[in-house]
């Protein structure tokens, strides 16, 4: 019995040197991060692959207004220190400005454009920021000169499929200003106003339409609306009209005002379709507090020879 208790005591001392020396093992030091994490698994980022901010004062008492090339699709703001709204009446100038006074610490502002480009802010708190009024320039005619790394990628609109928006511009672009008449059979002409389809056009599951409209008259023409829609050819007596409007996803000098003795020319972009036997697509277009309207109708035989575009001019 007294060997018993000899091996209990043995057994209790060596526990409690263990322990002890346990609680002065000295704490593992903890290396600073790198950003590479994940034992190598994963890649840090750097600054090539950063698209670099504007920097853009706000204050209290005045209101920044940022003109953008293109009309605005989505804006988000860093924190509640700001607050932002589009312009009333306009789709492409965004006021900025502080939501409370002297606001310490820096926030951020993000816009996406309806041309698939993406601006990024640092926004900090200025009592007279120099700069009221910004307008941010185009990336397609800015060249070289602008903050925007050769590696930003195009932002994909949901409407547009798998098109580019910058590369859905250019087309209609390279259409308005290289003015082929590639249709010379399909138009309408009323009270000296004379519209008329110069040409369809296909590019990667999306249609452009060319339209003129030719004001002979000395009295303007105030557009009020374009519709493009699909109807029956024929419609039998009480009979309700079947009709599926095509809303129009882009429009290249889209003019509200036709002057006396102007010739004016737009392109629509409208996504892919094709028109059955028995219907036929209508061009309707309509003045706004008069009676000059204009109708013209497309057969499918047109619109299947469309032309396809291989190059861009656009100089």
């Amino acid at each position: 019995m007294k060997q018993l208790f000899v091996m209990l005591a043995f057994i209790v001392s060596t526990f409690a040197a263990n322990a002890q020396n346990n609680d002065t093992v000295p704490a593992v030091q903890t290396k600073p991060s790198t950003g590479d994490y994940y034992q190598g698994y994963t890649r840090p980022l750097t600054f090539n692959r950063m698209i670099p901010p504007y920097a853009l004062e706000v204050t209290f008492d005045k209101t920044i207004h940022v003109i953008f090339p293109s009309a605005i699709r989505y804006v988000d703001l860093g924190s509640s220190d700001l607050l932002a709204a589009k312009a009333d009446g306009t789709d492409n100038v965004l006021r900025v400005k502080a939501a409370l006074r002297d606001f310490s610490r820096e926030s951020n502002l993000a816009v996406i454009t309806e041309d698939g480009a993406y601006y990024s802010f640092n926004v900090k708190y200025a009592d007279e920021p120099v700069k009221l009024s910004v307008e941010m320039t185009d990336f397609l005619h800015d060249g070289e000169a602008v903050n925007r790394p050769n590696n930003a990628l195009q932002v994909y609109m949901e409407e547009l499929g798998k098109e580019s928006p910058l590369l859905v511009k250019l087309i209609m672009q390279s259409i308005y200003k290289n003015n082929d008449r590639e249709i010379k059979h399909i138009g309408s002409k009323r009270f000296g106003i004379q519209h008329t389809l110069k040409g369809i056009y296909t590019h990667n599951g999306l249609l452009y339409f060319h339209l003129q409209l030719k004001n002979s008259s000395n009295v303007p023409f105030n557009v009020d609306f374009i519709t493009f829609k699909i109807i029956d050819k024929q419609v039998a007596k009480r009979t309700a009209i079947q009709e599926q409007v095509l809303w129009p996803l882009r429009a290249y000098n889209n003019l509200m005002l036709i002057g006396g003795r102007r010739t004016e020319r737009m392109v629509f972009t409208l996504p892919k379709f094709t028109i059955p036997d028995d219907k036929m697509l209508v061009v309707e277009l309509n003045e706004q507090n008069g009676g000059r309207h204009q109708r013209f109708s497309v057969d499918n035989a047109d619109l299947v020879r469309a032309r396809i575009i291989n190059e861009l001019k656009v100089k």
